[in-house]
């Protein structure tokens, strides 16, 4: 593991050692870089059918750019067919307006050690994004605060496998609406030095996100550089509305990153059947993504797919299911064979606690999404109810599993040191390997280890009050708040960014919707 940020100097000795168990650390993992395959679900037979079938939607049936004159004088002028507000697409021009988009890029954050790769073989992390609503033990459920946000900030910047600080990972709901998000940029730009997301809500919004951005980076490097990657969802099926396309344009313009993604619920959003989805999913992709191109081409973009199948008895999505598996994994093959970065996956679960349920639901969804060869997960930590809560324990829980997608990531070591040749030789027939060379050498890094989940004999557990996982995460919570240490900043830029956020705070009256 090639870790970075942060790292403490270390001698031996056990007061060393305590010291290092218990000193706060600030300390952050690389991105994953997979050593390991992807798993591929559909031949090459299916893949075609796919192909076809989502060129005969975007021919024949369409998608809808809504309220966007611009948009449907770019495609006209691109050679599309537009009716109103329906644009076709000839079979074939946006695979081609497609290929402009790179295959990778760089999202650099203010801390250089902590810029991410966006495609290939990499993952990115990034925490929950988007719930009205907060969790914790104290407090229970509760509509989130600034302060709600500004804590979520702060455990994604100490949460060592964690890449990315996010976007949204919570919504103020007491700052205005029209406010909130010069709030949340602030917040992102300060308390952390991990990459992070722009706002999307209006396209004015996208804009004061790219000004804010020059501030904290300069204009030149932004002009020249992605500094933020930001989620642009699709109204499916297959309408793209003035408000998120308006916000792509800015993002497009200005050479910064948009996640392009259907929200796809199976059976209500798109067809019940994994083909019909995939289908619908890979039209939406095609003709998000190469409206991007026509705005830049070569503007950096990644192709997403969040995709759930829906509860037939209440009609609430569900999650960690084997049919929103398969569309993953057939997702990230169609993506990867358009050349661009994947979005998908996260910690996703319908539990209204983190418990067994939404242990359960995550597992599934983490360990696929990782095998799908997503690039960049979103909601990879701190997701509960469906997406309508973020959850202080589960973002810790969530953050410390993340840690066996690095491992897993890693795949299985064939060198000299991976053979234990030696070892083998040394114990011998009957022997044990505690105290031997090899086990010495490489028992620090050989097995991950939980920084939360207890493996302690019953009786210490019973002495130390029988605590379950969602108290210890709410411990770990605590703690981290408390050992919290803002990352260093130059102060002018603070106060460059301070201003511009009351400036802007002056320019508008309050609004709450």
């Amino acid at each position: 593991m090639n870790e970075v940020a942060g790292r403490r100097s270390r001698s031996g000795g056990g007061a060393s050692r305590r010291a290092e168990r218990t000193a706060i650390s600030f300390e952050t993992a690389r991105y994953i870089q997979r050593n390991i395959p992807n798993f591929e679900i559909l031949n090459e037979e299916a893949l075609q059918i796919i192909e076809a079938n989502a060129e005969t939607v975007l021919e024949e049936i369409g998608v809808n750019f809504v309220e966007n004159p611009d948009a449907l004088r770019r495609w006209r002028e691109a050679g599309a067919d537009v009716k109103g507000e329906r644009v076709h697409i000839p079979r074939g021009l946006a695979r081609k307006l497609v290929s402009t988009a790179p295959k990778t890029f760089t999202q650099h954050a203010r801390n250089p050690e902590r810029n991410v790769e966006i495609g290939g073989r990499n993952l990115v992390l990034a925490p929950v994004y988007g719930p009205p609503f907060v969790r914790d033990m104290e407090g229970g459920r509760r509509y989130a605060t600034l302060e709600d946000f500004q804590n979520f900030v702060k455990l994604g910047y100490m949460s060592k496998w964690l890449h990315h600080s996010g976007g949204t990972v919570c919504e103020p709901t007491d700052i205005p609406v029209n406010k909130r998000h010069l709030d949340m940029l602030l917040a992102h730009m300060t308390l952390s030095d991990k990459p992070f997301m722009g706002s999307v809500t209006e396209p004015s919004r996208a804009a004061d996100s790219v000004a804010m951005a020059k501030i904290l980076f300069g204009n030149d490097f932004v002009d020249q550089n992605t500094v933020m990657t930001s989620l642009i969802n699709i109204n499916s099926p297959m309408t793209f509305d003035g408000i998120m396309m308006g916000a792509l344009e800015v993002y497009a313009a200005n050479n910064q990153a948009s996640i392009v993604s259907p929200f796809i619920v199976g059976g209500a959003m798109a067809p019940v059947t994994v083909a019909g989805t995939l289908t619908q999913v890979l039209a939406e992709i095609l003709a998000g993504v190469s409206y991007s191109q026509l705005v830049r081409p070569g503007s950096p973009v990644i192709a997403g797919a969040f995709v759930t199948s829906i509860d037939m008895n209440s009609g609430a999505p569900t999650f960690g299911t084997p049919e929103a598996a398969h569309i993953t994994y057939g997702a990230g093959q169609l993506v990867r064979r358009l050349g661009l970065p994947y979005r998908s996956g996260g910690s996703f679960c319908g539990s209204k606690l983190p418990d067994a349920q939404a242990a359960y639901e995550t597992a599934n969804s983490l360990n696929m999404a990782l095998l799908a060869g997503v690039n960049f997960m979103l909601h990879a930590c701190g997701w509960l109810e469906g997406g309508l809560v973020s959850s202080y324990e589960k973002f810790v829980m969530d953050a410390d599993q993340l840690g066996t997608l690095h491992h897993l990531a890693q795949g299985v070591s064939i060198d000299t040191n991976g053979q234990a040749m030696d070892a083998i030789r040394e114990v011998g027939p009957g022997g044990h390997y505690l105290g031997c060379a090899h086990t010495q050498a490489n028992f620090k890094s050989a097995f991950w280890r939980s920084d939360l989940l207890d493996y302690k004999p019953f009786e210490t557990w019973a002495e130390e009050g029988s605590r379950d996982t969602q108290t210890l995460a709410n411990e770990r919570v605590r703690k981290q708040l408390g050992d919290y240490q803002a990352p260093d900043m130059d102060p002018g830029t603070r106060e460059a960014l301070d201003a511009f956020v009351a400036t802007r705070k002056a320019e508008m009256p309050d609004a709450f919707i």
